[in-house]
């Protein structure tokens, strides 16, 4: 067992939990704000990390595949977490396609917001010459920037889906039934190389860009 890759796992938990409360309350927030109420009567529009936590999804998967990782196992390259999906009641917004499309990219876009707010506070760690929180705050742009474009795909449940059924027009009843078997497409998807390298551009190709606009 590497106890550093474990430390360093943990890290990354811990920035995985907080990115993942603000992707889940930016869905629940604007959810509410179109009229869609099982969102805020869950008490889902805070930023209360636990309210958004999934037990399976964002406890006990990603700890598996930290403890893997930490045993030299590749298992943990095919594990996956998630947060607990906010409801959305179709019914409840008066432009179901346009409003469920903002809905969905509302997680992704919170993410991209705060990976360009924090580099505005990695410019102000590197003047200060704080090398630790630096290098912290630098992970947590990587991986709300994965998150954002993780999200993004076209595969059901993920937001991108949504952005995809709305455009098409996909009768609903055929996209819940593509979701039962969403997890292992996504799953396969990621072991793609080609996936694996598009996900990894965009996050460098936006890191490069946050980095120019604040001179880091």
């Amino acid at each position: 067992m590497n106890l550093n890759i474990i430390i360093d796992g943990l890290l990354q938990y811990i920035c995985l939990v907080i990115l993942l409360t603000f992707h889940e309350f930016a869905h629940a927030w604007v959810a509410s704000k179109w009229g869609d109420d099982p969102a805020r009567l869950q008490g889902r529009v805070s930023l209360n990390p636990i309210v958004h936590m999934d037990l399976i999804g964002t406890v006990i998967l990603p700890l598996a595949a930290l403890m893997l990782a930490g045993a030299g196992s590749g298992l943990a390259s095919f594990i996956i977490g998630w947060g607990r999906p906010v409801p959305v009641d179709m019914r409840n917004l008066r432009k179901p396609r346009r409003d469920d499309t903002l809905i969905a990219l509302a997680g992704p876009a919170m993410n991209l917001v705060l990976a360009f707010a924090l580099m505005g506070v990695v410019k102000g760690f590197a003047v200060a010459h704080m090398d630790g929180m630096l290098k912290v705050t630098a992970l947590m742009i990587q991986i709300s920037l994965i998150l954002c474009f993780f999200n993004l795909l076209p595969i059901p449940p993920l937001d991108g889906s949504h952005v995809l059924k709305n455009l098409i027009g996909m009768a609903d009843e055929t996209y819940f039934r593509l979701c039962q078997f969403g997890f292992v497409i996504v799953i396969v998807a990621i072991q793609i190389p080609f996936v694996r390298h598009l996900l990894g551009a965009c996050v460098s190709v936006s890191m490069v860009t946050f980095a120019k606009a604040f001179r880091v």
